[in-house]
């Protein structure tokens, strides 16, 4: 079987692998912590869940129109206008299956071969590879823990050439959980803006911010600046609503279209019950929003200081997401690891705990450990790092 030349540099989702891992070993009858889950460990709110079994019953399980129902669109237009003072109208909005599968379409819509995408790492596992599966260069920016791995105008700068197509922005970021502010965003949107570079924000974890910390859309900039930027969101984390897989773009209509009409030869629509579900997740009452994010404060505030305690383990605090992101080279020397890949496969292997290595992220002396799961399961998972550290440090 020979198999088509662009899938032969893709590399499978690290963090999908390090959750399938777990997931076999719990099934062998192991104790495993999985600290590599990428989705709230609430339940989708009742209502929500009500309001998809009431369209179920209504005979709401047919195709729907491509980009999504007009009533979801309209939800996510009301949602804009009330969070960030946006004004869209529906050819602006597409629904696909997840905020994963639109950004996926985006990329297939927006690239000719050779186009270069800048990406500042670390980035999300899989911006890199969608660009390169459209036949775009993904151009990444290397980011520190000094500047809280953010980049600035002078970085784009140094990257940006003349086949430059676009820019992804994630803020608050997955994996650092860092949010730019708007004083960051601006000189970046004004650089872009001078250069016809095409702004691709990926907010998905706007909801949750913590310690006061605020979320600021640089499409916020001006009317300008929103018309060069594709604002990426769903509900899979605002709503706990991963396994519903719903996204939405938010952009020019002409980029809209040529979406739209990718997905109609693809995915036909996102599944009718999930949409009738987003509807009522965006028109209904917001406050489970207020409370996850409230338990995933408490617990940042709880397990921070114990993980940077940890020997020869650094990490900048989050504002946003459900992450850390440690710097641990110095950890995994120290134990004799020839790389932080082996450090992560022996922890699962000896401890039972499950972290995602940042190689697939873009900065391989890293780890992303998810605090979307008990503050009880993560004290419990440092316990054993601890130990596991204790053991193998010479």
């Amino acid at each position: 079987m020979q198999l088509a030349k662009r899938v032969e540099t893709i590399t499978p989702s690290s963090t999908l692998a390090i959750t399938a891992k777990a997931g076999e070993l719990k099934e062998q009858g192991y104790d495993v912590i999985g600290l590599g889950a990428g989705q709230p460990d609430f339940n989708t709110p009742e209502f929500i869940i009500d309001a998809a079994m009431e369209a179920a019953k209504a005979g709401h399980t047919k195709y729907t129109p491509t980009a999504g129902l007009l009533a979801l669109k309209q939800a996510i237009i009301g949602k804009l206008k009330r969070d960030q003072g946006f004004d869209y109208n529906p050819s602006q909005i597409i629904v696909g299956n997840g905020a994963k599968h639109v950004l996926y379409l985006l990329f297939q819509a927006l690239l000719n071969p050779g186009d270069e995408v800048i990406i500042p790492a670390p980035y999300w596992v899989s911006y890199p590879e969608q660009v390169k599966l459209a036949g775009g260069v993904p151009v990444t920016i290397a980011t520190t823990e000094e500047k809280h791995f953010k980049i600035t105008a002078a970085d784009l700068d140094r990257a940006a050439t003349a086949k430059t197509k676009a820019l992804i922005l994630n803020s608050p970021s997955n994996p650092t959980g860092m949010i730019y502010s708007k004083e960051e965003l601006k000189p970046i949107a004004d650089y872009c803006l001078k250069h016809d570079i095409l702004i691709v924000s990926d907010e998905i974890y706007e909801k949750l911010v913590y310690n006061g910390n605020v979320f600021y859309s640089i499409a916020q900039l001006s009317d300008e600046v929103k018309a060069n930027t594709v604002i990426i969101n769903g509900v899979s984390k605002s709503h706990s609503m991963t396994g519903w897989r719903i996204g939405y773009v938010a952009a020019d209509a002409t980029l809209i279209k040529a979406m739209t009409n990718i997905a109609s030869h693809s995915t036909s629509n996102p599944a009718s019950v999930s949409q009738y579900a987003a509807i009522a997740a965006y028109n209904g009452p917001q406050e489970s929003i207020e409370t996850m994010r409230q338990a995933f404060e408490k617990r940042l505030n709880t397990v921070y200081p114990r993980l940077e305690a940890l020997p020869g383990v650094s990490c900048v605090k989050p504002q946003g997401a459900f992450y850390f992101f440690a710097n641990i080279r110095k950890t995994s020397d120290a134990c004799g690891f020839v790389s932080v890949d082996d450090w992560s496969t022996a922890l699962l292997d000896e401890q039972k705990v499950a972290v995602v290595p940042g190689a697939g992220f873009g900065m391989p002396n890293y780890i992303r450990l998810s605090y979307a799961t008990s503050l009880t399961n993560f004290e419990n998972a440092l316990d054993r790092i601890e130990l596991f550290i204790k053991k193998h440090t010479k």
